[in-house]
């Protein structure tokens, strides 16, 4: 292994982004690793990936027999990655909404925290080319996710993330069942729950210029359901007062 850092781009279908998303990190930041896990992509994209690493030695991946949600595959590359050392394991999103440039921030402050949500929706964050709707879904929902479960962070929703090795271990993958967009939310809800540091970091998400988004009002509306289960289980605790809250910070991006 050549870097305690591990880039995990969970790809399907997106033969169009990969080579330039894998090319735009390793020239942001080239003292990272990649790992490509690909849920058998119809279009070849894990063919491509297959290049890509055949041609550089800080580049892996993994192949997976089928399509079973974002939630699924990093858990497969987080299990990937801990077993092979890694102390920092980043989320990013293979369509370029995540800025490779922006990475060197986020891994500056994972230096002082557990968990480092890369937010759109703190002082310096933005979106590009997003529609207003878009935009309202978005907030709405992280506000809500924030409201039900006590998740003190603005973009709960994000998927731009850096976890050190600690905090998925204090996690615990195998209990994380989440296998749609209510990943995302479940593991910063767990990574709250058991008081880990997490810090936010303005981005900037841009709207794929490629490719067709995953994301549809049935994954959403899901998602909202599975947030309201979870806030109305941990509903007596909170007002108990018990569990150990999150410490959070915010930090201003220099990237």
């Amino acid at each position: 292994m050549t870097s305690a850092t591990l880039v995990i781009i969970p790809t399907y279908n997106e033969r169009e982004n990969i080579a330039s998303i894998v090319s735009r990190v390793r020239a942001a930041t080239p003292e990272v690793d990649i790992l490509v896990v690909d849920d058998n992509s119809p279009d070849g994209t894990g063919a491509i990936a297959d290049e890509l690493a055949a041609a550089d030695n800080a580049i892996s991946v993994l192949h997976r027999v089928g399509k079973e949600g974002l939630g699924a595959a990093y858990k497969h590359g987080f299990r990937w990655g801990l077993e092979r050392g890694y102390d920092r394991l980043v989320e990013m999103d293979a369509d370029g909404s995540h800025a490779p440039e922006q990475l060197p921030a986020l891994l500056e402050a994972s230096e002082h925290s557990d968990v480092v949500q890369g937010s759109r929706w703190v002082q310096g964050g933005s979106v590009v080319n997003w529609p207003l709707h878009r935009q309202l879904i978005s907030k709405v929902g992280s506000m809500y996710a924030r409201l039900m479960l006590g998740v003190p962070v603005k973009d709960v929703t994000g998927g731009y993330r850096v976890f050190s090795a600690h905090a998925l271990e204090t996690i615990r993958l195998e209990t994380v069942h989440s296998m749609g967009y209510g990943f995302q939310v479940d593991m910063l809800f767990r990574a709250h729950q058991e008081g880990l540091r997490i810090t936010e970091v303005p981005i900037t998400f841009a709207e794929r210029e490629y490719g067709e988004s995953k994301i549809s009002m049935g994954i959403v509306v899901e998602a909202m359901l599975r947030v309201t289960g979870w806030g109305i289980r941990n509903l007596p605790a909170r007002l108990r007062g018990q569990g150990r809250p999150a410490e959070t910070a915010t930090a201003n991006s220099r990237g």
